[in-house]
């Protein structure tokens, strides 16, 4: 679909310039409440993170419902996927979430979950989009909606998030460091694991408006390893703004990503004899999740890079598993939506079920080294219109023969075309990228 305001995760940018402003929002929650309220009286959901400028845009988008006949239940500071689920505990129209997820504070953004606990579809994005293009009118005055503050939000998802975990299994003996990146999690995530039983020494749980992501949470993992190690943890946690993507870190101060976790998750499913016929990952997942997948007798399928793609090959398929390397983990067997505490506590089943360390269920998966070169052009190309990057493409991977991987990739905003080789022979695949990153400068 041609989006003429949504992006791939709902609408985002700095705040203060169109369309992340408080006009827009107001207007944006009344074209939502229109598009919603259509088949009758509807009721939405809304949760933010911890950004300063969430109370501006929450005020704006409650405006908006209500004129469109829309009652709203205020959630405050509470992660994204937990929108999702109160969105479908609440049997609500839709849920909102005022986040940009993790971003910079100066950033925001608006986006949206479905009654089911899942992304909008297109259609329904088009809809809403019809109506931003219409002029405001708001509801007679009996039929404005109503606006009222969920005071126990917080804690139904925490007893939601905790029933993804095995009944039986404790954390108990267990000292985690979680970093909440000062956003969303900030208070459910080390409430999670201390009522599981844990030790938790928090990190970055202290939001302001302004520090969330600010060095910290997953996107900064460098502060946590040294936390894990001051501490003597057992591991680390480290979550982003919003609550959907989570990064670990081993009692050695290593970093576990999201391949590394989508791993540890599919051999866990597999030890306890529940169903995985195959995993999606995407474009920029390591190849060695991919062989140590294989070796486990599971399918592994790559989709475009983007939650939103991850879950359109899972559903596609009937699959339950999947994820990206920066974080995003689905687990569509325990949630909607890709959700980092849920993520956490099926890692941490796997530990104290099997009484090991996630340094040694880790092992069990090598990485392949990787290198990425992001080659900047004077404008935009497409690669599949240059022959002589197919050829250059082709005598890499003939190469790499079967032990890796090649992949140009456009970005999407800028005119950068990403140059990735991988394989099992570090010296080669820096040589290889090297050569393909040159290719692409002098061939355009």
């Amino acid at each position: 679909m041609s989006r003429k305001y949504f992006g791939t995760d709902g609408v985002r940018g700095l705040v203060g310039q169109y369309p992340i402003t408080p006009d827009f929002a107001l207007k944006l929650g009344w074209a939502a409440g229109k598009a919603m309220a259509s088949g009758g009286r509807a009721s939405v959901v809304v949760g933010k993170d911890t950004r300063l400028s969430g109370y501006l845009f929450e005020s704006a988008l409650e405006a908006g419902l209500s004129a469109a006949g829309v009652s709203v239940r205020l959630l405050g500071p509470i992660p994204t996927p937990a929108v999702a689920h109160l969105t479908r505990a609440f049997h609500a129209s839709a849920g909102i979430v005022i986040s940009a997820s993790h971003n910079p504070y100066h950033d925001n953004g608006i986006k949206f979950f479905g009654p089911d606990g899942k992304k909008l579809p297109d259609a329904v994005e088009a809809e809403i989009e019809a109506w931003l293009d219409r002029d405001m009118v708001i509801d007679n005055p009996d039929r404005l909606g109503k606006v009222t503050r969920q005071e126990d939000g917080r804690g139904r998802y925490i007893e939601f998030c905790k029933s993804s975990f095995p009944f039986g299994l404790s954390l108990e003996g267990l000292r985690i460091v979680v970093d909440g990146a000062h956003g969303a999690t900030y208070q459910v995530g080390p409430a999670v694991f201390t009522e599981l039983g844990a030790t938790v020494i928090r990190h970055a749980c202290e939001p302001d408006g302004k520090n969330i992501n600010h060095e910290v949470g997953s996107t900064h993992p460098e502060s946590l390893q040294r936390r894990v190690l001051e501490e003597r943890a057992d591991l680390g946690i480290a979550f982003d703004g919003d609550g959907d993507r989570i990064i670990l870190v081993d009692h050695r101060g290593e970093v576990v990503d999201g391949d590394d976790i989508l791993y540890l998750i599919a051999r866990e499913r597999q030890r306890a004899g529940q169903p995985l016929p195959g995993v999606v990952g995407t474009l920029m997942s390591n190849f060695g999740l991919e062989v140590a997948l294989r070796e486990l007798g599971c399918d592994f399928v790559r989709a475009n890079v983007g939650d939103r793609h991850v879950m359109a090959a899972l559903e596609e398929r009937g699959w339950t598993l999947g994820g990206e390397p920066s974080g995003h983990i689905v687990c569509l067997d325990r949630a909607t939506t890709g959700d980092a505490i849920v993520a956490a506590l099926q890692v941490l089943a796997a530990m104290v079920g099997g009484g090991r360390s996630l340094a040694d269920l880790r092992a069990g998966m090598g990485k392949y080294p990787q290198v990425l070169i992001n080659v900047r052009l004077a404008q935009k190309i497409d690669i599949k219109a240059q022959p002589s990057l197919a050829q250059a493409v082709a005598a890499a991977e003939a190469e790499l023969a079967g032990q890796g991987r090649v992949l140009l990739r456009a970005s999407g905003t800028e005119p950068v075309i990403r140059v990735m080789v991988e394989g099992r022979d570090g010296v080669l695949v820096q040589r290889l990228a090297e050569s393909l990153a040159e290719a692409v400068r002098n061939g355009l």
